[in-house]
């Protein structure tokens, strides 16, 4: 059964979907390594990371397990482990889908507050961002400190509709998913950037440019996105082709029209 092209508002999930019914079938048997994320990719008519997100979600379900520098392969189901989609209320949201949607509120939020912001404001950046130093600091203790920094920004335009609106974006950044992709990118090194890139806002908004705090604050959660995006070191696809991979040459099945649909998802996830 080769793959389709998926056209769906949550892609990642649909890319889950087909992957786990091709495992279930075998045609990516247990031990087997699936195709690199590229040319996954490719083959769906998707972008990287929407394929991402579906492999770090079928790594919480325990259906695949990623070796860094080798690639991402089959493993057997534990027992009574259920797909999340059908235990959870509410599906969790795609790590980039949050990072994006992130991106493009918290830099206007940011514009604003480079207008607004007081001495009072920048002192409670700065006391933040002097705990985010603290050495050894656990994951969760800055993961607090991240959302007590980009919540406290947005609480300069005295707006508590809109202060709620950043908190609860932000706290999809502990839902299991983004979770797990974090657990391969986060380490100290990244932390470091991370609270570079914050000293970089707080003296845009400090100086009271609401452009460069924009600009600061685009350029952070950017940056964000490209660390998540760093590749598992996959290696070369030859010998761990998957079976169904191989039966259909390699090519994709495409409804009728559906190209020109799945184009634009692309674009869009």
């Amino acid at each position: 059964m080769p793959l389709e092209a998926v056209e769906s508002p949550r892609l990642y999930r649909q890319i889950a979907d087909q992957l786990r019914h091709l495992i279930d079938r075998r045609e990516y048997p247990v031990g087997g390594r699936l195709p690199p994320e590229r040319e996954l990719a490719e083959k769906l008519g998707v972008s990287r990371p929407s394929v991402r997100e579906a492999l770090i979600a079928l790594e919480v379900e325990g259906r695949v397990r990623i070796r860094m520098g080798s690639g991402v392969y089959v493993i057997e189901r534990p027992p009574g482990r259920a797909i999340l989609a059908e235990t959870a209320n509410e599906t969790p949201e795609g790590p980039f889908e949050v990072l994006k949607a992130r991106q493009l509120v918290e830099s206007a939020v940011c514009a604003e507050a480079g207008a607004q912001a007081g001495p009072n404001d920048i002192a409670v950046l700065d006391d933040i961002l002097a705990r985010m130093e603290t050495p050894e600091l656990s994951s969760d203790e800055l993961v607090a400190l991240d959302r007590a920094f980009h919540v406290a920004i947005t609480s300069i335009l005295t707006n508590a509709v809109l202060a709620r609106f950043v908190g609860m974006l932000f706290d999809q950044r502990i839902n299991p998913y983004f979770r797990q992709l974090a657990s391969y990118f986060e380490n100290a090194e990244s932390w470091r950037d991370a609270v570079a890139e914050h000293r970089e806002i707080r003296d845009a908004i400090a100086a009271g440019t609401g452009e460069g705090a924009r600009a600061a604050m685009h350029r952070h959660l950017q940056r964000s996105q490209e660390r998540f995006s760093q590749s598992f070191g996959e290696g070369p696809p030859n010998g761990g082709q998957a079976r169904g991979d191989q039966a259909s040459g390699g090519q994709v099945s495409r409804g009728s029209g559906r190209g020109r649909v799945v184009s634009r998802l692309a674009k869009r996830s």
